[in-house]
């Protein structure tokens, strides 16, 4: 075996399809099912909308491109959707500060089209009257999440060890990892990449280094079937603070948007507090407040379900991504937030480089995983969004 992947979500899965198309042999162990953890309980945002120029920004556009190419040989039931975003201000204020978060997006490759305010119902037709305007963000997209890591790793060949938990990173004296152990069976490889998400510091203090992931709370609302009110993923320019702050209370901003199966989706919150899974009604209130201030159409119907879990938050908002020089044979793929099935193909692709020593599609320095995290703020698009 050249590699095992630990975590059998999204992200784990590109890894174990880019390493083996790159023509190694792959093992992934995952101490639940596929999509158990931070994958299962997405919303399937694909998105370059929500991210200033950048790093993370160049790792979403590449797999922007990836997701495309991916999209064409996965099955109907992944539901890839090239369906655009929306992101809408409330007044003439805001509007200017996206003009110019636009502006820097648009220099690094992004297609972010201004919408005048006159124009927004030409493009959802339901939208509440009264915003200043917006922009349309034509290469945002969607997937069913669960889907997609499923098909992506049955894709890629791997062995696949799932309900068994990773309990010893393996390591020879010289300090090189080996392989893992579960409680069934040790598996021998010279390379370990720990894609654990949520559980990535857990699987980095195994294997004796620190990796300062923290989970970050979110809930999602799930409507009645409805007709395709929605056309967009559509949210309110306040959602890009909320990505870039680093406040653990809670924050609501509403990302709306429908599915090819009927359902209206409602996120996004997001909150520090531990692996604490109770219900917060008030996280729950607000998102259905905000939802219906976006869409007054959506004020009466019923909400069938909700479902929330744990975005793996690093401060200083970049995933942790290649080779730990700490732990010879150790690669991280975690720490994407709520940015991961978005980030999963291009994270994949500089993994499979890494481990083959090919040339990566784009510069890995700024998401090395022994960088020093800080405490970061709010960002550029923080400040830039309020």
């Amino acid at each position: 075996m050249d590699v095992v992947i630990i975590g059998a979500g999204v992200v784990g899965a590109a890894c174990a399809y880019y390493a083996s198309r790159a023509g190694l042999s792959v093992a992934v162990v995952d101490r639940g099912p596929v999509a158990g953890g931070t994958t299962g309980a997405g919303e399937g945002n694909l998105l370059v909308s929500d991210k200033e120029a950048g790093p993370e920004l160049d790792l979403a556009l590449l797999s922007t491109r990836l997701w495309r190419e991916l999209a064409s040989g996965l099955p109907p039931e992944t539901e890839y959707e090239p369906k655009g975003g929306l992101v809408v201000a409330p007044d003439e204020t805001t509007l200017k500060a996206l003009r110019g978060f636009a502006e820097g997006q648009r220099a690094a490759g992004v297609d972010a089209v201004e919408v005048a305010a006159d124009s927004l119902h030409a493009l959802e037709p339901h939208l509440a009257p009264g915003l200043a305007g917006g922009f349309h963000y034509p290469q945002d997209a969607q997937v069913q999440p669960a889907q997609a890591a499923a098909r992506l790793l049955a894709a890629s060949g791997a062995e696949t060890y799932l309900g068994e938990e990773v309990t010893a990173v393996l390591r020879h004296p010289s300090g090189a990892v080996r392989g893992v152990r579960t409680p069934r069976r040790e598996l021998a490889a010279p390379a370990v990449v720990n894609a654990a998400g949520t559980w990535g510091g857990a699987i980095a203090a195994l294997a004796g280094t620190t990796l300062p992931v923290l989970p970050r709370r979110g809930f999602v609302l799930v409507t009645e079937p409805l007709p395709r009110v929605v056309r967009h993923k559509v949210y309110a320019a306040d959602y890009i603070a909320d990505v870039a702050s680093g406040s653990a209370a809670l924050q609501s901003s509403a990302v709306v948007e429908g599915t090819p199966a009927g359902p209206v989706l409602i996120g996004a919150t997001r909150e520090r507090v531990g692996f604490d899974r109770s219900l917060s009604t008030e996280a729950l209130r607000r998102l259905a407040g905000q939802a219906a201030a976006l869409f007054p159409v959506l004020a009466d119907v019923r909400v069938l379900r909700t479902y929330h879990g744990f975005r793996p938050y690093l401060p200083d908002h970049l995933p942790a991504i290649g080779p730990d020089p700490r732990v010879p044979g150790l690669l991280h793929a975690c720490g994407h937030e709520g940015a991961g099935i978005g980030l999963a193909p291009g994270t994949g692709l500089l993994i499979a480089a890494a481990l083959t020593g090919a040339r990566p599609p784009l510069d890995p320095a700024p998401f090395r995983p022994d960088r020093d995290f800080g405490a970061a703020g709010t960002g550029a698009a923080g400040e830039a969004a309020r």
